[in-house]
């Protein structure tokens, strides 16, 4: 008998069935080794009269105060009652989508339908338009001390970025007591997406586009370090620091302003495109969890739900989740006394633990929205799938027992055995682990399959350790 160590290795749904990798990895976090729990989103704010398309926060001094937009209202949450306080400007909006930016103490929100909107934290009541001069635009960023509007006049200057007066979001207006002016890109088709800092990045349809600062008379100077790869959706546009993760038509890539590196070559493309519906790709969304150290994608797949993608980008690795959000966003949330969270129920029935930082107040978490509610990712533990790729031990062999290593939790296992490659995949009964942490199995074949499901407070699953043994033909 023979023990064998099987990891739960990296998810490389692109990668053939017999190279060490998992096949499925869902409601996983991907880490360093193993795989940590992906918590369930639970509902934050009340309804909204309307369906919502994105959530979004603010953060000046010691206030903090969170957002959301529908198609024709923007909303103001009320950390007191948990409703959506309309705060639109007269007349309301008609967007499809909203993009979010914080400029000192204002935040500014454009729709591609009206000029850039501007609440002030501390003085604001309703959003308003920034400035006569503003632009209608799709795209927001900043970058250095300015704020740049890209794919203008509602796709009349699809290919037309336009930025204030340094340090004065008002002023849009060209001239010699100005630095407010425009750039028309000739490359690369439309801009599908901005990502700013100390220098932006301009996202077109087949090229990416730096934006330095150079001071008068030009103000910027604009360089393309890509051409024929772009970005497909402003959407999928995520930054942490200076790295901008994006979406291109062949894959996902990461961008620090200099190189542009391919992050789901021959790992995650082709599945994601095998399972993304190509047709609502306008509603794809991304977001950085700075807590699990993660850029997540929010897409429609072809099941006709929705599926998030996640990237751990400090170790590489990939994994996924089922969702029920429409959006996703890293949000900051108001502080709450105990009497405070009398509005979400009995301490009994909170689906966020006390110790979350959800409750302190003033920290980015990882959040979204869903129908009409701001959600939260911060409930109990969500189902996680853990699949590992074949193993082989001689011709024919027979699996009769299974050790998990899971750090504070337990887990049941399966197994699919089979002869041939092309022999169809059956997994039998899950076996749950004995209180000596041990799954009896008996399962005879050429190629053997673990399904690996942890359950109680678990916080990492790392492998199998398999008893098998070669077995003689007949």
């Amino acid at each position: 008998m023979t023990i064998s160590r099987v990891l739960l290795g990296e998810w490389l749904p692109d990668q053939p069935a017999t190279i060490e990798s998992l096949k499925d990895a869902t409601n996983v976090v991907p880490l360093s080794v193993g795989y940590g729990s992906f918590p369930a989103s639970v509902d934050y704010s009340n309804s909204a009269p309307e369906s919502l398309l994105v959530a979004f926060s603010g953060k000046y001094s010691t206030s903090t105060q969170m957002f959301a937009g529908g198609a024709s209202k923007l909303f103001k949450f009320n950390p007191s009652t948990l409703n959506l306080d309309d705060v639109s400007k007269s007349g309301g909006y008609s967007a499809s989508d909203w993009s979010i930016v914080q400029f000192g103490n204002v935040i500014l929100a454009s729709d591609s339908a009206n000029k850039i909107q501007a609440w002030t934290m501390g003085t604001s009541t309703v959003f308003a338009d920034v400035a006569a001069a503003a632009p209608v635009s799709k795209y927001l960023t900043i970058v250095r001390d300015f704020v740049v509007a890209g794919y203008l006049d509602g796709g009349t200057n699809a290919n037309k970025v336009q930025w204030c007066d340094i340090n004065d979001e008002t002023n849009w207006t060209a001239g010699a007591a100005s630095q407010s002016d425009y750039q028309i890109l000739s490359q690369g088709t439309n801009i599908t997406g901005m990502s700013g800092g100390e220098f932006g990045l301009i996202f077109m349809e087949k090229a990416i586009i730096r934006m330095n600062y150079v001071g008068s008379p030009f103000f910027f100077q604009f360089s393309a370090i890509s051409t024929n790869l772009g970005c497909m959706d402003g959407g999928s546009v995520a930054q942490f620091g200076q790295v901008t993760y994006f979406l291109s038509d062949n894959g996902f890539y990461s961008c620090d302003g200099t190189n542009v590196t391919a992050i789901g070559n021959e790992k995650v493309d082709r599945y994601f495109f095998a399972n993304m519906d190509l047709n609502k790709l306008a509603t794809i969304s991304s977001a950085i969890d700075p807590v699990k150290k993660i850029v997540a994608w929010n897409y429609p797949n072809i099941s006709g739900g929705r599926s998030l993608l996640l990237y751990n980008y400090q170790v590489g690795k990939w994994s996924r989740a089922e969702t029920s959000t429409n959006y996703i966003n890293s949000i900051a949330t108001s502080g709450f006394t105990l009497e405070d969270l009398d509005a979400f129920g009995t301490l009994d029935t909170l689906t966020t633990s006390l110790d979350d930082r959800l409750w302190s107040g003033g920290k980015f978490l990882f959040a979204g929205v869903t129908g009409s509610k701001i959600t939260t990712f911060t409930g109990a533990n969500t189902t996680a799938n853990l699949t590992t790729s074949d193993i082989e031990l001689g011709y024919n062999s027979v699996v009769t027992l299974a050790r998990p290593q899971i750090d504070n939790g337990s887990c049941s296992v399966a197994i699919a055995s089979r002869k041939e490659l092309d022999d169809t995949i059956t997994f039998g009964s899950q076996v749950n682990t004995t209180s000596e942490g041990r799954v009896s199995l008996r399962s005879a074949g050429r190629y053997h399959r673990f399904n690996v499901i942890p359950s109680g407070n678990w916080t990492n699953a790392i492998a199998l350790d398999v008893e098998i043994a070669p077995q003689g033909n007949r």
